[in-house]
């Protein structure tokens, strides 16, 4: 499976960015879908993620209320809707793919997911 993000760039504070991530194959239904992103100096932060059938989600505190993660499942894409932007949220923000076999709730580790997108950078000027 590849991942296709995109939608990243240079933003003002307080202002929206959409971000978008195209799966290379259809999305089945126990699969899980969502983003993580790395600013620079920090470690790689769970963002948010959702499963594909039920459509439900999960935030990182940090996010809540801001951001907001969807999918289209004719297009096998997800996205991220972020407002309200920070510089704090300045990272590059990588999609991801979980397969999911076992049907297991949503999970922030990035070790449970398979396939991550190359990433796309967001800058948030203050």
């Amino acid at each position: 499976v590849q991942l296709q993000a995109s939608g990243g760039g240079l933003v003002q504070a307080g202002g929206s960015l959409r971000l978008s991530c195209a799966a290379s194959t259809p999305i089945l239904s126990n699969y899980h879908m969502g983003w993580f992103r790395q600013a620079p100096g920090k470690e790689r932060e769970f963002v948010a993620a959702l499963t594909w059938r039920e459509g439900r989600t999960l935030y990182t505190d940090s996010v809540k209320g801001r951001v907001t993660i969807s999918r289209d499942n004719a297009k096998n894409t997800v996205y991220l809707q972020m407002n309200s932007l920070k510089p704090e949220d300045t990272a590059v923000y990588y999609c991801v793919l979980r397969q999911n076999p076992n049907r297991t709730p949503l999970a922030t580790s990035g070790a449970f997911f398979d396939f991550w997108g190359k990433g796309t950078l967001v800058t948030v000027s203050s």
